[in-house]
């Protein structure tokens, strides 16, 4: 019979508080098989107590109630990582990765979260060294795996409702998107970046837009300033980057929005996948 397995990606906001607001409610009802988290802002103790009976590895941040990723699952992960790139950067609590069997075959799931940025500042430089360990670590996380997580960059211009207001803010800087060019470009091919520069692509799927097609958004995050939920003024950031087997094996995969502004427990929506194995 085939084996399923559903991976969910969300940017929780703190994990405290999305636990008081209602994420169990969804949790519940989701029958997730993996869930990636990303900004938890708590320590192990804390993933914990908020998700009982699940086995969870994460990375913390080293300034406490910041950034912070983590994966949890059914069944105990005995064997995950959260190196990325050397010494010189700066990734506590933005990269975890763990290894799962699913029918005899051994996938690789990351949460991740990348820097939000600033348009020329320390904070962007951060962010683009992030991005450049992220493109170096692709290529060797194996023939099955998926990145998952709020990677911080909206690719196209489907993926912000406003893109046109923020063509030279973080998040969709030129420079930024491609690195997903190159990241979602066909494999050993030269790609033609959208900031002019030219790459090798590295033949990885964005499994929402594949699944989406050619229409703007949906999208997974919305400002909590003005209306910009109630009218769906959001971005689309919050990603599963499959590899080419993985992502051949996907079967559904769905944005969580929430029915309204007040019912919202994140101001991220969950993001889910079902990957089917024969």
């Amino acid at each position: 019979m085939p084996q399923r397995l559903r991976v969910a990606s969300v940017n929780v906001n703190g994990i405290r508080a999305a636990a008081r607001k209602g994420m169990h409610g969804w949790l519940e009802s989701a029958d997730v098989d993996i869930l990636t988290l990303q900004e938890v802002r708590a320590e192990a103790s804390d993933l914990a107590a908020a998700l009982p009976g699940w086995h969870v590895v994460n990375d913390e941040a080293l300034a406490k109630g910041r950034a912070g990723v983590a994966i949890a699952a059914r069944e105990p992960l005995e064997i995950w990582r959260t190196e990325l790139g050397d010494d010189t950067l700066d990734s506590k609590g933005r990269w975890v990765e763990a290894d799962i069997e699913v029918a005899g075959q051994a996938v690789t799931v990351v949460s991740a979260y990348v820097f939000t940025g600033e348009a020329d500042t320390e904070k962007q430089v951060a962010k683009y060294a992030f991005l450049d360990a992220m493109e170096a670590r692709l290529p060797a996380l194996g023939e099955l795996a998926v990145v998952t997580g709020d990677l911080n960059v909206g690719h196209r211009e489907l993926d912000i409702r406003n893109w046109r207001g923020n063509r030279k803010k973080a998040g969709f800087l030129p420079r930024e998107r491609a690195y997903f060019d190159r990241f979602t470009g066909a494999r050993g091919e030269t790609v033609e970046c959208v900031d002019g520069t030219t790459g090798t692509g590295l033949g990885w799927v964005d499994v929402g837009r594949r699944w989406a097609g050619e229409v703007d958004g949906p999208y997974s995050w919305w400002s909590n300033r003005g209306k910009a939920f109630d009218t769906d003024t959001g971005w689309r950031i919050d990603y599963h980057l499959a590899s080419p087997t993985l992502a051949e094996k996907v079967t559904d995969y769905r944005i969580v929005r929430a029915p309204s502004w007040d019912t919202r427990w994140s101001d991220h929506a969950p993001v889910i996948a079902d990957y089917t194995f024969d």
